[in-house]
């Protein structure tokens, strides 16, 4: 069973909104506060691409074959996760916090594992696989201390 120590961070992110919570209270009746909050527009998929996808030239005459359109939503988001990645390390360095544990769908989750310094890696002492950037506080409070109890 993980508690949560005082002064410990919680990240709670995804793709497009990040919320940098801090425990002010000790680790028998935790309470976050929010420190900090990022986030960033990033419209559909459809409202991103052209009209149709381009087309390229075959090797054979007169041909030509669809190219695939990038997915600049999802590729928004991992630029996005890399943003946090860099808060994340560049706090680590200066010693913000001594233990962190991150909330985030498992993709982010994994674009945060690639991106962080060691520094930060070494002070995450959770990662719970969940989607709560837009819950309430209270509510973010509750889930986050029921993963940790069970881990």
């Amino acid at each position: 069973m993980a508690k949560l120590q005082k002064k410990a961070w919680v990240l709670v992110a995804d793709g497009e909104k990040a919320l940098f919570m801090r425990n002010t209270a000790g680790a028998a009746h935790p309470e976050l506060e929010i420190v900090r909050v990022e986030s960033q527009e990033n419209p559909r998929q459809g409202e991103q691409t052209a009209d149709r996808p381009g087309r390229m030239p075959d090797s054979s005459a007169g041909q030509f074959s669809a190219m695939e359109e990038p997915d600049w939503h999802r590729l928004a988001k991992d630029r996005f996760a890399a943003g946090i990645a860099d808060t994340l390390n560049r706090e680590a360095l200066k010693g913000a916090f001594e233990e962190i544990v991150l909330v985030a769908p498992p993709r982010t989750l994994g674009e945060l594992r690639d991106q962080l310094h060691e520094a930060a890696t070494a002070r995450v002492c959770a990662e719970i696989p969940k989607t709560l950037t837009n819950h309430p506080l209270p509510e973010i409070k509750r889930r986050v201390l029921d993963a940790l109890a069970e881990l």
